[in-house]
């Protein structure tokens, strides 16, 4: 199988053109073009190398993929996968799967509890998560969040953090079977 990025066009000339000297040189000589115009083939793929985007190039795409929720002050790896996801969360925005994938971008893990599952009013919800970090001062920037993909209708009632500790726990039991004669 041939690669096409290093593909030599003299590779696919059949034999007899091949062993044409006018042709094999012609087809040499357009080698450079062509290395050239596939290297800029590969730099079309912008979603493909967004491992390799600069703070301002990620800036700039977010202006114009425009994702849900985005700060510039975020570290560059979340604005990056922000931007990269910003199509997929448009489809979904206004679903419980949305607020899920956003909330695991920006603050790690969480979870939505809709209203019948926690016996709230109805078009309500709650947000239950383990990130720490989700303190006061990062409260507004959650909200934030949560509202730009949430469905217009949803109110959101609160934020639960819940943390989960290992507690060495030790429980010892003795069972004694037998049998007792009095004389």
């Amino acid at each position: 199988m041939i690669n096409i990025q290093k593909a030599s066009l003299l590779d696919l000339l059949p034999s007899s053109l091949r062993n044409d000297p006018a042709m094999s040189t012609a087809a040499t000589a357009l080698d450079k073009q062509l290395q050239e115009t596939t290297d800029m083939i590969r730099e079309l793929n912008i979603f493909g190398r967004s491992g390799e985007w600069t703070n301002g190039e990620t800036d700039e795409l977010a202006v114009q993929y425009r994702p849900p929720y985005y700060d510039p002050g975020l570290p560059l790896e979340q604005k990056r996968l922000l931007v990269k996801t910003s199509i997929p969360f448009h489809r979904h925005k206004g679903t419980a799967g949305a607020v899920e994938d956003l909330i695991a971008i920006l603050f790690g893990e969480g979870a939505v509890e809709e209203w019948w599952e926690y016996g709230g009013d109805p078009y309500h919800f709650r947000v239950v998560t383990n990130n720490a970090d989700v303190t006061a001062a990062r409260a507004q920037e959650f909200i934030d969040a949560v509202d730009a993909v949430k469905r217009i209708s949803a109110v959101l009632d609160s934020v639960t953090i819940s943390q989960s500790e290992g507690l060495p726990l030790y429980i010892g039991v003795f069972l004694h079977f037998g049998e007792q004669i009095t004389i």
